[in-house]
């Protein structure tokens, strides 16, 4: 490992960087990973004139292409040490894109030499004034994270801001860099911000004055996850609770899921900023909730101590595949989020007429002899899982793959004793086994043990199809990532989908 304090001319004064407007030229920037994300900080830095250097293990080739077209310099080789180039190159700030973790030697290099260390979100924040509105401000931010339910809520936000005549669009973790849309010549009245706890550790690295101040906020759910790269669950816990720092107006909280009310009370949060609460239970004063299957705003009305607003009927819902608990529960979470940008009730119903869910998530791919076969093959943590299970009690259950270091035990003595059988698929199986073997001994138990990726789900749907019956649901809800045996979750739900249509044909 290179070694060494950072060195070179006077450091620039970085909190003097507020704005697009600021000046950046010259600046020594070192920006780690060449992933969609880590070529829009080098893009956006090279634009505003700054010295970039970007350093990646290996780099796509479009991207490797483009590095020199843009004026940054490229360098790829191994990252278990800190290279030498990037010790020469001497930076004043590093951006890591938020797959490093923590503990990677050249974070922890950055931070022990005290050079300061950004992610994309505190750049884009600092750089957003670059297209205004027409009031001359820039957008208003919306910052959605939790464990789960990330993706859909801020899906489901921007569709109702945008129903709601706002220009909107949802960016992030769900897949458009923040910083490619705050540099949209078009501009925006507000950003729909998905941030993964890897994002938002990055953010609480940052002075309160130079990070997000958004407009409204909100943290899903909590349960273990992630707990590899944040190497405790307390870390995990304390980034996800940044959503909530310096949030204007609303900080929506999961009023089932203490751990996120407890974020909102210890949020150093804009003095008149207001909590919102949303679960599915009959909402109280400041709430969103349902009363006998409608869901209602009780937060954002004058008379909200004695009256509530219509914002959609679960049996809508239900003819829209959309009225699955922890699905119902996102769309209170966004319609609160959009309620705060005083989005109307009816344009919120107009939005959800019109949505639908992400493959791969609650997806039935089939209905053949009177079984229902369904893709959730997103529910990559067993609190995903759990919520999946609880839409489709005495399912079939598809469960595994790579653990992330998570125990799933509680998860199979919560819900696995409700299930008809467990077909277990995955590297890690025997924790899985294990766990059923202690908290649900009865439940019939089948192991995949096939090792290639092609032959894994044609035998766990030859398993299932063996089990199931007429009225039977066969739910893929892994409870754990994917790269054990596939590319990502979405190619283990679409091999879970073809081995179904193999099966029974097209549908």
């Amino acid at each position: 490992m290179a070694g060494g304090a950072v060195t070179g001319d006077a450091p620039r004064d970085l909190d003097s960087l507020r704005s697009w407007h600021s000046d950046w030229r010259g600046l020594r920037v070192a920006v780690l990973g060449l992933s969609m994300t880590g070529f829009s900080v080098a893009d956006t830095l090279a634009e505003l004139g700054a010295e970039v250097l970007v350093l990646t293990e290996k780099a796509d080739e479009e991207y490797a292409r483009l590095v020199p077209v843009i004026g940054a310099r490229l360098w790829t080789g191994a990252l278990d040490a800190v290279p030498q180039e990037l010790v020469d190159f001497a930076p004043e700030v590093v951006i890591a894109s938020p797959g490093f973790p923590p503990h990677h030697p050249v974070i922890a290099w950055t931070r022990q030499s005290g050079t300061p260390l950004w992610g994309d979100v505190e750049l884009a924040w600092r750089v957003r004034d670059k297209v205004l509105r027409e009031d001359g401000t820039p957008a208003d931010w919306v910052l959605i994270t939790g464990t789960n339910g990330k993706t859909t809520t801020t899906q489901l936000t921007a569709a109702m801001l945008v129903a709601g005549g706002l220009r909107a669009a949802p960016v992030g973790n769900i897949g458009v860099p923040v910083l490619d849309a705050v540099r949209d010549p078009a501009g925006f009245d507000v950003l729909v911000v998905e941030l993964s706890s890897h994002q938002l550790w990055y953010l609480s690295l940052a002075d309160a004055d130079v990070a997000p101040s958004p407009h409204a906020s909100v943290c899903l759910n909590l349960a273990d996850d992630h707990l590899e790269w944040h190497g405790s669950f307390a870390g995990y816990r304390d980034a996800k609770a940044v959503v909530y720092r310096s949030t204007r107006v609303a900080c929506v909280y999961n009023k089932s899921d203490l751990a996120t009310r407890e974020m909102v009370e210890d949020a150093d949060v804009v003095e008149g900023c207001r909590a919102i609460g949303f679960d599915l239970g009959v909402p109280g004063p400041s709430d969103v909730g349902v009363v006998d299957g409608i869901l209602v705003d009780r937060a954002f009305l004058d008379d909200r101590h004695r009256s509530a607003l219509e914002l959609a009927t679960v049996a809508d819902l239900a003819a829209r595949g959309l009225a699955a608990p922890h699905i119902v529960a996102n769309i209170l979470a966004a319609s609160a989020l959009a309620r705060s940008l005083d989005v109307e009730p009816a344009a919120i119903r107009d939005a959800l007429a019109r949505f639908r869910l992400d493959p791969h998530r609650i997806e039935v791919v089939a209905v053949a002899g009177g079984v229902t076969w369904v893709d959730d093959s997103k529910a990559t943590n067993p609190h995903a899982a759990a919520s999946s299970l609880a839409a489709f009690p005495g399912a079939v259950w598809v469960v595994g793959g790579l653990l992330k270091g998570v125990d799933i035990s509680d998860l199979v003595a919560a819900r696995g004793g409700g299930v008809k059988a467990a077909i277990v698929i995955g590297v890690e199986r025997g924790d899985i086994t294990d766990a059923f073997a202690r908290h649900a001994p009865a439940i019939p138990l089948f192991e995949v043990d096939d090792a290639q990726t092609e032959d894994v789900m044609a035998r766990a749907v030859e398993l299932a199809a063996g089990i199931a019956r007429d009225g039977d649901v066969v739910l893929l809800a892994p409870a754990a990532a994917s790269f054990d045996q596939f590319a990502s979750y979405a190619d283990r739900g679409t091999r879970f989908a073809r081995a179904v249509h193999d099966r029974y044909g097209p549908q």
